[in-house]
């Protein structure tokens, strides 16, 4: 071997020596990369701003993989669990979506039907009914033409799906304006009971949720479903007379 081949075998051999430490130089940073890292996982983001209640589809969100230590397990969904859902409140593009944001699916069941309805916030609700639970739903009708005024219970045993936060509303009147105070009640009835319950949502003076003990199921069948002001007792004395 001349002194040509001899240098050209050691170039040749320093050459695989400098490939095999760089190998071994950018399988160490990726490795320690992806131990600071960690598995991967797929997460949903907007694509744009979604205004409230809008249903969520692939055209307004795009899967991003993230690091799974960088996000919370909530986050981590699939677009079926994602197709058709609500967001109660506007949301911003790049807003990664989690299942805490989402309407909660409804649970109803073949015949019922969810109606919305606001009660007064101490005597409809008072803090101490919450979803889940059964309540009865009376009506006050105060004036009705050809009708006593009355209290009447509407349905029995009613679930309540969900209750929102007390909200300002503006009533108009003969005599002008005024605002009051309610809270947005969602019930889940029968076809019958809704149109009970909306109509009296509309005209009754007044519609209370009535809360039950816990024995759901227990016979009521001697509880007053019906009272008006000719079971006082008493006298009658007509209204505007003395």
């Amino acid at each position: 071997m001349n002194p040509r081949q001899r240098r050209g075998l050691i170039l040749v051999v320093i050459s695989a020596i400098v490939a095999i430490a760089t190998f071994f130089v950018v399988t160490s940073y990726v490795a320690s990369v992806n131990s600071q890292v960690g598995a991967k996982v797929t997460v949903y983001r907007a694509t744009q701003a979604i205004d409230a209640y809008t249903p969520l589809s692939a055209t307004n969100l795009q899967p991003v993989e993230v690091p799974a230590r960088w996000t919370s397990q909530s986050s981590v969904l699939t677009m079926s669990q994602l197709q058709g859902r609500r967001v109660g409140f506007r949301i911003n593009a790049g807003t990664t979506l989690s299942s805490d944001m989402l309407i909660p699916s409804s649970s109803l069941n073949r015949d019922e039907r969810e109606v919305a309805i606001d009660v007064n916030p101490v005597t409809g609700v008072a803090g101490r009914v919450r979803p889940g639970d059964r309540v009865d739903i009376y009506a006050v009708y105060g004036d009705v033409p050809g009708l006593p005024k009355s209290v009447k219970l509407l349905t029995s045993d009613v679930r309540v799906v969900s209750i929102s936060g007390q909200q300002t509303v503006t009533n108009q009147t003969a005599s002008g304006t005024s605002q009051s105070q309610v809270i947005p009640v969602t019930l889940a009835l029968v076809p019958k009971d809704a149109m009970a319950v909306t109509y009296a949502a509309n005209f009754a003076k007044e519609v209370r949720l009535i809360g039950l003990p816990t024995d759901v199921g227990a016979n009521r069948g001697d509880d007053v479903k019906e009272y008006d002001a000719s079971q006082l007792g008493g006298k009658a004395v007509a209204e505007g007379t003395k």
